[in-house]
């Protein structure tokens, strides 16, 4: 059982379907939102097409619900997929992450920089 099974109602700040959203309990930044699916897959390439569709709406709806109380310059959103790739907790989730300037000293290259060296070209 994920640690993403034993969170509090009090906590989702959306139910849908298939996922439920969270603010990030180690944000990156100010505003830091998880989409977790309901049901315990994997990563994003366990999702079904129905799933997929709605994830696409709850990114545009966290990034609504981040600009009520923020107001960030840009945004990530980021899946880590395996072991490899960073992944920790082994049930999907997607990271909506607001950026604001001066956050990091040259954020050129984005994520990018998830390899050492790589962000900078």
């Amino acid at each position: 059982m994920s640690v993403f099974s034993n969170i509090s109602a009090d906590k989702v700040i959306y139910q849908g379907h298939n996922f439920f959203l969270i603010f990030d309990a180690y944000p990156v930044s100010p505003g830091h939102i998880l989409i977790i699916s309901n049901e315990e897959k994997p990563d994003y390439f366990d999702l079904n097409k129905e799933e997929k569709e709605e994830l696409n709406s709850l990114i545009l709806m966290a990034k609504d619900i981040i600009e009520k109380d923020y107001k960030p310059d840009g945004y990530n959103i980021g899946m880590n997929c395996g072991i490899a790739a960073g992944q920790t907790v082994i049930h999907f989730h997607c990271h909506v992450i607001p950026r604001y300037h001066g956050d990091m000293e040259n954020p050129r290259g984005g994520i990018r920089h998830c390899i050492s060296g790589k962000g900078y070209y």
